[in-house]
């Protein structure tokens, strides 16, 4: 999830396919399994109750996330996140918990999916209102070897409300990240982000960063060298779902409490790993 306050920097390796490509609406799921990759795990959401346990955990607590993120992240409660009808919930509600005055939830699968390259499938439909900050992301799983910025991340989709429609995708590194201007990033218009589902998706090898919206790819980034500095993405990473409120980025034009709840709905997460 992208620590930045200020404008979109497309770095000279992130390279945008078409700056303002619109995507399709209501696309038709991709095939199952892509070719020459199998399925490695998966979550379809056809159980109803909380998140699956064996494949979910949670980040908690409400100290603003490195973003100034004014929400509490809650565990096991089906206000924040729930399965029904095929569907994953991430709901974020005006509440006070725990001093914060809002609630929501920050899904995890470090320690039940973690994975060294490969394809992820994330089929959403994103929250609408000013002050919502919904985010599909994966970070390095292995616990104290370095810390962020240095161990990277990749964000597979970031959509704040005050700009609807907009879908980003970055990377972080130590040589590459906001706080010295050197993030790589793009985006792409996603014009009925909030209507419909679409499919975000990151493709990563040992050479290259890939992300695409239904296929569509309109960020890369390239391995210049093994130099971890410039690229950490060579051990396992998690993925987390989550939906922020406000925040540096998010909150940049203020919350429209009258949006509220906003809840990202994913149909289905699913991960794939070439054949070898």
């Amino acid at each position: 999830m992208i620590r930045r306050l200020g404008a979109v920097v497309v770095g000279l390796l992130a390279v945008a396919v078409g700056a303002e490509a619109q995507v399709a609406s209501s696309p038709a799921p991709p095939p199952a399994t892509p070719a020459g990759h199998a399925l490695v795990w998966q979550d379809e959401f056809d159980r109803d109750g909380l998140p699956d346990p064996t494949k979910w955990s949670y980040d908690v607590g409400g100290h603003g996330w490195g973003n100034q993120e004014p929400q509490f992240y809650t565990a096991g409660r089906r206000e924040n996140a729930r399965v029904e009808g095929g569907h994953l919930i991430i709901e974020a509600r005006r509440e006070a918990w725990e001093g914060a005055p809002y609630t929501s939830a920050r899904l995890v699968t470090r320690g039940k999916g973690d994975w060294t390259y490969g394809r992820l499938e994330i089929r959403a439909r994103l929250p609408r209102g000013r002050g919502s900050w919904p985010a599909i992301w994966v970070l390095a799983t292995t616990p104290g070897a370095m810390t962020w910025p240095d161990d990277g991340e990749i964000d597979i989709m970031e959509h704040v409300g005050f700009d609807h429609g907009t879908v980003h995708a970055s990377v972080h590194t130590k040589a590459y990240h906001h706080s010295i201007d050197t993030q790589k990033t793009a985006k792409v218009a996603v014009a009925d982000a909030s209507e419909a589902f679409h499919v975000y998706s990151v493709d990563w090898d040992r050479d290259r960063v890939a992300v695409a919206v239904d296929g569509r790819t309109y960020f890369t980034f390239a391995r210049e060298s093994g130099d971890t500095g410039v690229w950490p993405f060579a051990g396992p990473f998690h993925l987390l779902l989550n939906v922020a409120v406000g925040g540096t980025w998010g909150g940049q034009q203020g919350i429209d409490e009258s949006s509220l709840p906003y809840r990202m709905t994913v149909d289905y997460v699913r991960v794939y790993q070439r054949v070898r």
